[in-house]
């Protein structure tokens, strides 16, 4: 059987389910989504390690700020659940502060920089033209600036960050203004063939406002995309977080995150590797976890998707018995 004749079924299936009542098309998304074990399994754990990093820090008396004498460089126990580090600071509570940290900077940027570029990448689309040039010039111009360079020179105490805020904030602010570019080219191109369909030029020949037209027929049209690229978005905002953070030009103490409490610990692996792995096993879980929820969405949004679960195979078959 082709692909298209199981994508077929598999609707018809999921209809006739409902005694012939149309079900919207969010909620097939939304039942496929669940259907993917991978997908929801992503899911619990992103959402187990946001709670964690909001309630975590009820579960130990310590804070960032308590230095432990007795229990200096010690390995994970009863006292410290992760240990602590060289200096007797519980590595438990440092572990919900990054977390926390690079979870807030992955939303934030993942959210408002791919919310940008779709409004952004509409608006070169649909006015075209002069605007449209001057919109691609200013973009392919902010891709041609070194990010890293400019994270550097925010961060490094020079006169641009003698600014009195945290270095977390500087750091998501520098990467929503440079996260933003790849996804509004795509979404350019996207748009273009959008604004070829006739319910735009109708939009368009009555006489509806551009911010309308944007905001309830191209975004609309896009979501699928949008939404895939939020999650790719809050991905590569946490590896980059963590990767500056690494290498000294990205959040500087007394500011906390996986990629401080990493690039601290990787030059003593061997002395003391609950200092090391803890922070990475949580890297891994953050980024894997929204890899995961990202396969499942990409299956759900994709009505030609041969991944498809039991049950659906299931549904597929009972309604090509059916209609033979």
């Amino acid at each position: 059987m082709s692909v298209v004749n199981e994508v077929t079924a598999e609707m018809q299936a999921e209809r006739l389910e409902h005694d012939g009542v149309v079900i919207s098309k969010g909620r097939i998304i939304f039942r496929r989504f669940l259907r993917n074990k991978t997908a929801v399994a992503g899911l619990t754990l992103f959402l187990f390690l946001v709670v964690f990093s909001v309630l975590g820090q009820f579960l130990t008396p310590w804070t960032k700020n308590d230095i432990d004498p007795a229990y200096i460089g010690d390995a994970p126990s009863a006292e410290h659940f992760f240990g602590t580090t060289q200096a007797g600071v519980d590595l438990y509570i440092l572990m919900v502060e990054g977390l926390r940290t690079s979870i807030v900077i992955g939303l934030v940027v993942g959210l408002g920089s791919m919310l940008f570029a779709a409004v952004y990448g509409c608006v070169m689309a649909l006015y075209g033209g002069k605007v449209d040039k001057v919109m691609l010039f200013i973009l392919e111009a902010l891709i041609m600036m070194p990010s890293l360079l400019v994270v550097a020179v925010v961060t490094s105490g020079g006169s641009v960050g003698k600014a009195s805020l945290p270095s977390w904030l500087t750091l998501t602010i520098v990467l929503l203004v440079f996260n933003w570019m790849g996804p509004a080219r795509l979404i350019r191109s996207i748009s273009m063939s959008l604004i070829e369909r006739d319910f735009v030029k109708a939009a368009r020949y009555m006489g509806v406002p551009t911010r309308d037209i944007v905001r309830k027929h191209l975004i609309p049209n896009i979501g699928s995309l949008l939404v895939l690229e939020i999650t790719r978005g809050v991905t590569l905002a946490i590896l980059l977080e963590v990767s500056y953070s690494f290498i000294g030009v990205g959040i500087k103490p007394p500011d906390m995150s996986l990629g401080i409490l990493i690039g601290q610990a990787s030059q003593q692996v061997s002395s003391f590797p609950w200092m090391f792995w803890f922070p990475l096993l949580a890297m891994f879980a953050l980024t894997g976890s929204m890899a995961m929820m990202n396969d499942g969405l990409r299956d759900a949004f994709d009505p030609s998707s041969a991944s498809v679960g039991r049950t659906r195979k299931r549904k597929a078959r009972t309604a090509q018995e059916k209609t033979a």
